[in-house]
């Protein structure tokens, strides 16, 4: 049998299988879940945090500092997404996704965004500019977040494979992210704001809300975006 049969052979198997399907309430490992039609489902925010003008950075900049800048905000974000007890799932190039679940998903990832805007305005700019003095370059960056019930499944083929997060959560996260404006650089939709704690939700003295709300213009929606930032302990 060829390639192009054993393909086609796969295809037709993949579409005519029945699915396996479990509630979950932990974030799965890729090794939890079978690479037939199995899935695991739970209800999770999702969080994606993504380097602004990644594109600017390769082309004009010499590589080792281009891997300097990815290493020092993934680094920051990873050590902050784990936290605030989210697991991470993937890394894109010069982003990464993260879950969170429980009953205070949306808070400890609203909380893990706007943490990663103070570490990237107080510590990792500030470093890159007193380590390279005569550079402009400061890191831009957002993050994006939803929540939705989550369709886990293992894609690939044996030796090569991992997890694909299938939900409106992870759709939805990974392009809020892309909405950078101004100085906002956390997104949230209105289901993830409405589950804020008061705490995520109101900062500053007198408390005013952090969050403000606009129109996802493509998508025909409300969101909240947020300049604020936290001071990790």
């Amino acid at each position: 049998m060829g390639l192009l049969q054993d393909i086609q052979s796969e295809v037709k198997e993949i579409l005519q299988t029945k699915w396996s399907k479990r509630e979950g309430d932990v974030v799965p490992e890729p090794e939890d879940v079978e690479l037939g039609n199995d899935a695991v489902a739970l209800k999770g925010a999702v969080l994606y945090a993504d380097l602004a003008k990644s594109t600017d950075l390769v082309k004009g900049y010499k590589d080792w500092f281009a891997a300097e800048v990815y290493k020092a905000y993934l680094v920051s974000a990873c050590r902050l997404i784990r936290i605030n007890n989210g697991v991470i799932t993937a890394f894109d190039g010069d982003r990464v996704m993260a879950v969170f679940i429980g009953d205070s998903k949306n808070s400890s990832a609203a909380k893990t965004a706007l943490m990663i805007n103070f570490v990237v305005k107080e510590v990792i700019n500030k470093a890159i500019k007193q380590e390279y003095p005569d550079t402009s370059f400061q890191i831009q960056q957002a993050v994006g977040i939803d929540e939705s019930n989550l369709f886990v499944a293992r894609t690939g083929i044996r030796g090569s494979n991992d997890l694909v997060w299938v939900g409106r959560a992870a759709n939805y996260a990974a392009k809020l992210c892309s909405l950078r404006e101004a100085n906002y650089s956390s997104y949230i939709t209105s289901d993830v704001f409405n589950m804020l704690s008061d705490a995520t939700r109101n900062g500053g003295n007198p408390k005013q809300c952090m969050w403000e709300k606009v129109t996802w213009t493509s998508q025909g929606i409300d969101v909240y975006r947020s300049s604020w930032w936290w001071k990790p302990d």
